[in-house]
């Protein structure tokens, strides 16, 4: 599969690499796109949630990788103070 990472920047100036096993997360961020940081942690879970069944239509078992993704963004969200999440970019 084609793995992308979403490259981001925390509202605490913190950035974060996030790993998706699946192209989809293009269909979801882009570069320079802001998101408040609970829309982005919505946005993240659909999209992970999406590209974890992509390997698990492919290879018969989900991506332990992307709820791992998932995970440390719901962590970092949690500490984040109020404002956006930038979308750097996105890279393979």
């Amino acid at each position: 599969m084609p793995e992308r990472y979403v490259l981001v920047r925390w509202p605490d100036g913190d950035a974060q690499r996030i790993y998706s096993p699946s192209t989809v997360v293009e269909d979801f961020f882009s570069a320079g796109q802001r998101m408040a940081v609970g829309d982005f942690v919505a946005t993240s879970r659909i999209a992970l949630t999406q590209a974890s069944e992509r390997v698990r239509q492919a290879y018969g078992f989900p991506c332990g990788n992307a709820a791992r993704s998932l995970a440390s963004v719901e962590a970092k969200a949690a500490a984040q103070p109020a404002g956006d999440v930038l979308v750097e970019g996105i890279e393979s």
